[in-house]
């Protein structure tokens, strides 16, 4: 299927945190999952670890980037790659929701502190 259509809503909530499946395996891709993710004012960030890179271009917004132990800012057009079992965390920098696109090997997986690696139900 060489167009999939977007879907007319997030596919996930996670607090404020929308999501949704542009390009999945669920959704028709093979190699590449990708979706987009708005994150509200004031949300706090969820340390984690990815299995592979994953990549994240800011559409709108302001980001607050922690990679290992480094703070970065990232704002409209930046791209932010993020290494595999580094931890990291995403927070909305700004007073307008953060609108991201995200890419993410398909087969990547989080892992949240030290627990189990899993997929993220937006990835599947």
């Amino acid at each position: 299927m060489p167009v999939l259509t977007a879907p007319p809503a997030p596919t996930h909530e996670l607090g404020a945190t929308r999501f949704t499946s542009l390009a999945t395996p669920s959704r028709g891709s093979q190699d590449t999952s990708v979706w987009s993710v708005e994150i509200a004012p004031d949300t706090p960030a969820t340390p984690h670890t990815l299995t592979r890179e994953e990549i994240f271009v800011v559409l709108a917004g302001k980001a607050a980037v922690q990679i290992g132990q480094a703070s970065h800012a990232a704002s409209v057009g930046d791209a932010i790659v993020v290494p595999p079992n580094v931890e990291f965390a995403l927070a909305n920098d700004g007073d307008e929701p953060l609108r991201l696109l995200c890419c993410l090997p398909v087969g990547g997986q989080a892992r949240m502190g030290g627990g189990e690696p899993f997929t993220p139900p937006w990835a599947e």
